[in-house]
């Protein structure tokens, strides 16, 4: 009997141990999903930082005049390809 009843206290103990485990990895996890969203936080704003940067250097790319002939002709076609979207947006207006 006294066999029987060691066995469960080791069990009983085990259990406990992994109770005690389980809430800790409850916590730790609580704690790693608030962490991930500070830093996804973090990194929206600087994507949203770094969008902003790209068009401030796009602008001055833009207004300084110091263009390789490769950015003219990217630019070039950029524009063309709003000047065409617009005029199908008038066309179809006008239609």
């Amino acid at each position: 009997m006294t066999d029987i009843n060691n066995h469960i206290n080791q069990l009983q103990e085990k259990l406990q141990l992994l109770i005690k485990e389980y809430k800790q990895l409850q916590k730790d996890n609580k704690k790693l999903q608030k962490d991930l969203t500070v830093l996804e936080n973090e990194q929206s704003a600087k994507n949203i930082l770094l969008q902003q940067l790209e068009q401030k250097v796009t602008a001055v790319q833009i207004t300084g005049g110091h263009w390789e002939d490769s950015e003219k002709q990217a630019i070039q076609k950029k524009i063309d390809t709003y000047l065409k979207e617009i005029d199908k947006c008038l066309a179809l207006l006008h239609a």
